[in-house]
């Protein structure tokens, strides 16, 4: 039997993971509090003495703003500790997957971003993030690296989706950003797709290296914001919500400068697996009929 290390288990990513891997094997969960990132020095040995075939490394410090101000933790749990992570695989022979982020990208291609494009992140996000990716490549022969983007889920802390219903729930108008484009993508479908990848990868080491995967399609911030509500709506979700008002990304300033356009290449990922991703108002739908369940 396959043993795999989780990381992340309350993150949105790593409960759907906690589901989807265990067709793989027997899944080893484990929280901030077993295993703390934020202390790398401590993180090898507990690996490996747990010692996994597979690690999947859905941790992560996902505060983007905030990582400015938290740099040092940003860097610690984003960069430092997948270096750690991949040393301790690379020792017990463990294949490591990770997942990474659009936001090593500086948002200025118009055409959707090919692993191979150069990286040049805008804020310490994505440098810590970048960071991570390096530490991996460069210390454990067989890696996975997905970089996804724009993640919400039904499960874990919040995202764009349920601060949407939220805001929509007490105000009649929002005003939503329209000048960022990328590729809104729900947890559950990366966690297929990690599991996927991860048991090809099982059966052919060459399936290794770095893939990018979101669902298909395009959205503006404010596109996603007008689609969240008008299928909402449709399933009974109690909004008061009248006017999404679209605006620029000046108009809404924060502390990290998000990419403007951040779509990724599915061309690499499509041909490793076969099938195509589901496109993102498609995966939107079933994330809301989810939670809608899960809130009973």
């Amino acid at each position: 039997m396959t043993k795999i290390l989780l990381t992340g288990i309350t993150g949105q990513v790593g409960q759907e993971l906690q589901q989807t891997l265990t067709s793989l094997g027997d899944v080893v969960g484990v929280s901030r509090q077993q295993l703390d990132l934020s202390q790398p020095a401590q993180i090898q040995q507990q690996i490996v003495e747990i010692k996994p075939d597979v690690i999947v490394n859905a941790a992560a410090y996902t505060a983007v703003d905030k990582s400015e101000s938290e740099s040092e933790l940003a860097m610690a749990i984003n960069g430092t500790a997948p270096k750690a992570i991949a040393i301790a695989a690379q020792e017990i022979g463990a294949t490591l997957v990770h997942i990474s982020t659009d936001y090593v990208f500086n948002g200025q291609n118009h055409t959707p971003y090919l692993e191979t494009d150069q990286t040049e992140p805008l804020g310490v996000y994505g440098q810590s993030k970048l960071k991570g990716e390096e530490g991996v490549r460069s210390n454990c022969d067989r890696h996975i690296i997905l970089r996804t983007a724009w993640v919400y889920g039904s499960r874990g802390h919040g995202n764009f989706v349920k601060t949407m219903l939220r805001l929509g729930a007490q105000r009649e108008e929002l005003k939503v950003v329209a000048d960022q484009i990328g590729s809104p993508t729900w947890s559950y479908d990366i966690a297929m797709t990690i599991t996927n990848l991860l048991a090809k990868s099982l059966d052919n080491p060459e399936i290794k290296g770095t893939y990018h995967f979101t669902n298909s399609g395009v959205a503006s911030w404010y596109d996603l914001a007008v689609a969240i509500f008008a299928e909402a709506k449709q399933l009974g979700f109690p909004l008061k919500i009248e006017r999404v008002l679209p605006i620029t990304t000046a108009e809404y300033p924060t502390p990290t400068q998000r990419p403007a356009y951040s779509v990724l290449s599915k061309v690499k990922i499509t041909e490793t697996l076969g099938s195509y991703p589901p496109h993102w108002r498609e995966s939107l739908r079933k994330m809301l009929s989810q939670w809608q369940s899960l809130e009973g």
